[in-house]
């Protein structure tokens, strides 16, 4: 991906069509209701520098909206600190053993980046996804459910996430997000990667990773969010590789990012990327042309005046 106008493939969200929505313009300023029969795309975006921190302080007419190629005209703007619900989904599984502890402690750095409103729901990845009961504003319940978690059998990471989608229905927030940290290795699911890059399409719901390079799965590292020209073709990796390529694509096309580390170092400043990423989000509603059928893609593209920097978004959405 090349630094500067970027256009669409690496990250950043579309949030659904509404049938109303209260429009902000700028940071709070509110614009009258829309009538009901409008329907918008709201489209989060997250915009990085080359260390993966968040870049703030953008305005309106710094972005450039296409849908299907086509320029659309914003009719909202707002970036807004809004509550998120976050479902975190930790790798307890074998391959987890020695990445396990840090792990814990960077989950609880990101705990300690939220919002008070914000609610969490915690998944483990091991023979067999589990979860908590459901969401909670508790964030010391989170994490004594994750003290007492033990590192050890096989690896159900896709079915793990695709729970971790279906479980997001029940989310009280209007942001909604997932946090992966694993090392991207499966072994286990029933699901197939592509069934559930057709769930993670079509929900809701933003997608970030952070994938340890533990050994098992091989690649490198740098502690930036990686972009596919950064690394080799599928073809050209092993088998067990395509586990953290998975997770790039998940993060990609739903409008997260996604960042290697080998270190505790590296996965605390990624997950605190995340927490600003999430807190600092812009979100751009635009009024889609009539698609003439239901259950169509439409490709997302989001350009901005800026260089240096990257723009993340979902690539686009199925209409209603």
């Amino acid at each position: 991906m090349k630094f500067g106008v970027v256009a669409g493939a690496l990250f950043l969200v579309p949030q659904v069509l509404v049938p109303q929505l209260r429009a902000q313009q700028s940071r709070r300023s509110a614009l009258p209701v829309l009538r009901a029969d409008v329907k918008m795309v709201l489209v989060p975006v997250s915009v990085t520098d080359r260390r993966g921190a968040t870049v703030s302080g953008l305005d309106q007419k710094n972005f450039t909206v296409l849908e299907d190629k086509v320029p659309q005209k914003i009719v909202s703007f707002s970036t807004d600190d809004s509550p998120s619900s976050v479902g975190v989904v930790l790798d307890v599984s074998g391959s987890m053993r020695n990445t396990l502890g840090a792990a814990k402690d960077i989950v609880q750095a990101f705990l300690r980046t939220t919002n008070k409103e914000d609610e969490f729901l915690l998944l483990t990845v091991s023979t067999q996804p589990a979860a908590t009961q459901g969401f909670t504003t508790d964030i010391a319940d989170i994490e004594q459910s994750i003290g007492t978690t033990r590192p050890g059998g096989m690896t159900a990471l896709i079915d793990t996430v695709y729970l971790g989608l279906s479980r997001m229905k029940d989310a009280q927030q209007p942001r909604r997000a997932l946090l992966i940290l694993s090392d991207g290795i499966d072994n286990q699911s029933r699901y197939s990667e592509s069934e559930l890059l057709r769930v993670a399409l079509e929900a809701d719901v933003q997608i970030y990773s952070v994938i340890f390079d533990t050994g098992a799965a091989g690649g490198t590292s740098s502690g930036v969010p990686f972009r596919p020209s950064m690394i080799a073709k599928p073809g050209a990796r092993g088998p067990e590789q395509q586990g953290p390529e998975m997770l790039e694509k998940l993060a990609d096309k739903t409008g997260g990012l996604h960042f290697h580390v080998r270190n505790h170092a590296e996965a605390n400043e990624a997950v605190i990327n995340v927490g600003q990423a999430l807190r600092s989000e812009y979100v751009i509603g635009y009024q889609p042309p009539e698609s003439g059928s239901s259950g169509k893609w439409h490709r997302i593209q989001v350009k901005l005046d800026r260089a240096q920097v990257q723009v993340h978004f979902r690539t686009g959405y199925y209409s209603r």
